[in-house]
């Protein structure tokens, strides 16, 4: 029996035993499964449905899930696929016609991404399944969570095999496994299972989303009807990689909406004023009530949360997606340090630091859909999480503690580089795969080589970087990294595989860095 239903999974039967097993294979599992795979931990990745989603729902990806997405050798594909937001096209009653632009700015050294990328959620989540056969997995999709228990040395799953929903024979298996992840969505069975709250609100908003082509709007702009009538506001866009449109438009919180070809003609057409636009068909559409909740833990145990089982919020400023993107790429690190040997603890600052985060999108997209209402669709740095930071966490060292300048829990900037052959380079590409990176600075390679100030050892790579004649591997030619990093002579800049400032020390406090290191996995040879 083929257990993967989807053409070019992996054949065979599911195995007895994994060390991760990843329950909902959207953007967060799939990204989750894409950072243990290029880190050689074993893990199985299931799906209830039988076939990837297929909806443009999350089309957004913000500038800090496109530094992700570089890392995990994703974002070349997905600019190739897609393409920038278009400018909105607001259409009023009588006729006329503005046009407005979303805020941009142009890219810097430190930040090379500044503008979102419209990417429609079911081409970048093919793409992170094409990531993901390269690196010898796929999803195991009509594979169903039944139930699970845990102990202290692991966690037995049952799962109902070919639980498609078409008719097929089922069986169950018993999966045992290290650690159990729920990427399973907002109504997330693992949640449920595990007794975690979910509170928060149901915001008085129910939506119409749905993926159509059409006749009689150009492709030029994001067309907006009605701006700030909750009644009657309507949305097309045109959607970047496709001959499709998304339409959304607010709905009555109670009765049956229409989705098929004539019910969101009508729509259409009672909105606009038009006749001309017409919708030939709907290849995706939903219906759905918008909420804002976050789970009261993100970890029980050996079971985590990660996407929208942990948090679910509404789709203004393009969150969700990226939230949960940047919530497995939290985690895929920790689980693959701790399965190596690491500290358990390690484990705990996942909720530390991304529950905080979630807590903030939940206030942010709130109130930008309260904009949103009054026809204000204006959004500001502040959805490109770019300033997201793991300031109070735990896995933030300084010594000395630092006045001014980047702080130990900050996202680590870009720099353009020189390395000592000569060639162009950049800061992301020194960070760029699963390891730590340790930088030097202002100490040279021969200095570096002799008196062994920080070992070498597995999973932390160390370059010596500073000014033209210090004897580095990378010269900071432009004075980016000096600007962006503000360093000392002799400091030593220490950068997690998820891109975070670690710790920022001075030359006389090597013996914190090594203590810190070690409580990361990172052992002293």
């Amino acid at each position: 029996m083929n257990e993967s239903i989807l053409p070019g999974a992996l054949p065979g039967t599911l195995p007895d035993t994994t060390q991760v097993l990843i329950v909902g294979a959207g953007a967060a599992g799939l990204t989750l499964a894409i950072d243990l795979a290029r880190r050689g931990v074993d893990f199985q990745l299931i799906e209830q449905a039988s076939q990837p989603f297929h909806g443009s729902r999350g089309k957004g990806i913000q500038p800090r899930t496109q530094e992700v997405l570089e890392d995990l050798g994703l974002l070349e594909r997905l600019v190739a696929t897609g393409g920038p937001y278009p400018p909105q096209r607001h259409h009023a009653a009588d006729g006329s016609v503005t046009e407005t632009a979303f805020e941009t700015s142009p890219p810097t050294s430190a930040e090379p991404h500044q503008m979102a990328l419209m990417v429609p959620q079911f081409l970048t989540e093919a793409a992170m399944r094409e990531r993901l056969a390269e690196l010898g997995h796929a999803p195991r999709y009509g594979c169903a969570l039944v139930d699970f228990e845990q102990d202290e040395e692991g966690v037995t799953a049952r799962v109902a095999v070919g639980a498609d929903g078409n008719g097929g024979a089922v069986r169950q298996k018993r999966i045992r496994a290290r650690y159990l992840v729920g990427a399973d969505g907002g109504r997330s069975d693992v949640r449920k299972q595990l007794g975690i709250e979910f509170p928060g609100k149901t915001l008085g908003v129910r939506a119409v989303v749905a993926d159509v082509t059409l006749t009689g709007l150009p492709r030029d702009a994001w067309h907006q009807f009605n701006d700030g009538s909750m009644a009657r506001q309507l949305a097309l866009c045109p959607l970047a990689g496709t001959a499709l449109f998304q339409l959304q438009a607010p709905v009555p919180l109670e009765g049956e909406v229409d989705l098929g070809v004539d019910g969101l003609n009508a729509m259409v057409k009672d909105r606009s004023g038009r006749d001309d636009i017409r919708i030939e068909a709907v290849y995706w559409a939903s219906a759905y009530n918008m909420n804002a909740r976050l789970a009261d833990r993100y970890r029980v145990g050996r079971v985590f949360l990660v996407g929208d089982a942990a948090h679910i919020h509404p789709p203004t400023g393009g969150q969700g997606l990226n939230t949960s993107v940047q919530d497995a790429y939290n985690l895929g690190w920790k689980l693959g340090a701790v399965l190596r040997g690491a500290p358990d603890a390690l484990l705990d600052t996942y909720e530390e630091e991304r529950r905080p985060v979630a807590e903030g999108v939940l206030k942010l997209s709130s109130r930008l859909l309260d904009a949103a209402k009054r026809g204000d669709n204006r959004r500001g740095r502040d959805v490109h999480q770019l300033d997201i930071g793991y300031p109070d966490s735990s896995l933030a060292l300084e010594a000395p503690a630092r006045e001014r300048g980047l702080l130990a829990g900050d996202r680590a900037p870009d720099a353009r580089l020189r390395g000592a052959a000569g060639q162009g380079s950049r800061l992301f590409e020194l960070f760029r795969g699963p390891q730590w990176t340790l930088l030097a600075y202002g100490t040279s390679r021969t200095a570096l080589n002799s008196l062994g100030l920080v070992p070498a050892r597995a999973g932390l790579r160390i370059h010596a970087i500073g000014e033209a004649g210090d004897g580095g591997d990378y010269v900071d030619e432009h004075g980016d990294l000096r600007n962006a990093y503000a360093p000392q002579v002799g400091d030593w800049i220490l950068v997690r595989p998820d891109g975070y400032v670690a710790a920022i020390v001075g030359e006389g406090a090597l013996d914190a860095l090594e203590r810190f290191m070690a409580a990361c996995g990172l052992q002293r040879p």
